[in-house]
């Protein structure tokens, strides 16, 4: 664990506000299933990588008289997910494998789906829902670079698989294959998205690293997976990303190839590209700010720690005003866009 993080985070539960926010959003979760269901299973084996190693996951295995009806309903919910409930298109999927996860906050289950035709598989997630988590899936979407897939009610949370391969694998077997300057300029505008909106813990376990093929070369994406420590820690360190030890193989290549001018130049461009994406869903980011300055999702003295050193890092005494995280986050935010837009995009 991270010196930054001495502590597991504390669940908030989903809000009357929130709910309602995911419902006009298309984001509520309309099938029965139930997180609670998923745990009534009878036994489960170690799950062990493709070279035989331990991993932090077990299959776990159901009852015979439960299993059918469970499956049947995990099929429901990934046509909800993937084709907003056409289950024409599903009858040939079926369920492979469910498994468990004891690590981390939400507990998650991932879920094996394969197609009867082709052998060609997915996963999805179900999870507690946690109100923290659902804010940065939210943020996420609206202001980030890619679109994230997910349906919640008070009691489940169910999230497509991002794909992409984990930043520590990445960093110890893959870096080396690819020209880094790319990597490195994508390591500072990642960095650069985390700050701006709050989102923490920013391992190397918990993104992934997507390579796309390109005319001249191979383009690079970092992606958030795990948004459990949105707006949630007091520690400024948490929310950047290259103070971690588990990032330095990233770090150390932006040292080597970028100068202090090119760095600025990379952070600057994903804040102009942050501030264009607010603009663009001024009412969606306007509802949601809306609804997330209202929650209290952290201690009051993590909030009161943040809150200064966001004051001192930008010179802008209008965080010390802020009460919620929800209002840090908002500021934040505010700073990205010209003065005469401020009030018409995050009033």
């Amino acid at each position: 664990m991270s010196a930054f993080i001495l502590q597991k985070k504390q669940y908030y539960p989903l809000g009357p506000a929130l709910l309602e926010y995911l419902r006009q959003g298309g984001r509520f979760l309309p099938a029965p299933l139930r997180y609670a269901d998923l745990l009534r299973y009878e036994g489960s084996v170690p799950l062990r990588d493709g070279e035989d190693r331990e991993t932090l996951w077990e299959s776990v295995l159901y009852p015979s008289a439960e299993r059918d009806e469970l499956f049947a309903q995990l099929k429901r919910v990934y046509a909800w997910l993937k084709t907003a409930g056409n289950f024409e298109v599903m009858q040939h999927l079926q369920v492979e494998r469910v498994d468990y996860c004891s690590f981390g906050n939400s507990r998650p289950f991932r879920v094996k789906i394969v197609n009867r035709y082709n052998d060609n598989h997915d996963y999805f997630y179900v999870k507690v829902p946690d109100a923290s988590r659902v804010y940065g899936l939210e943020l996420e979407d609206v202001l980030s670079p890619n679109r994230i897939s997910y349906l919640v009610d008070e009691h489940t949370l169910v999230e497509e698989h991002i794909t992409g391969i984990p930043g520590d694998v990445f960093a110890h077997g893959h870096l080396h294959r690819y020209k880094g300057t790319r990597i490195a300029k994508e390591f500072v505008k990642f960095n650069e998205r985390c700050f701006v909106r709050l989102l923490g813990d920013m391992r190397a376990y918990n993104f992934v690293v997507v390579a796309t093929g390109d005319f001249d070369g191979t383009q690079f994406r970092i992606r958030a997976i795990d948004f459990d420590q949105q707006s949630y820690e007091g520690a400024k360190h948490v929310y950047l990303p290259h103070l971690f030890a588990e990032n330095a193989p990233y770090v150390q290549l932006g040292m080597q190839l970028l100068n202090r001018e090119t760095a600025l130049q990379y952070q600057q461009e994903e804040r102009a590209l942050m501030g264009r994406r607010a603009s663009a869903s001024r009412r969606r980011l306007g509802a949601l700010l809306r609804v997330l300055s209202q929650e209290q999702l952290a201690p009051p003295e993590k909030l009161r720690v943040l809150r200064e050193a966001l004051a001192r890092h930008y010179a802008h005494p209008g965080f010390l005003e802020c009460a919620t995280m929800g209002e840090l986050v908002k500021e934040s935010l505010r700073l990205l866009l010209p003065q005469a837009e401020r009030a018409q995009v995050l009033p």
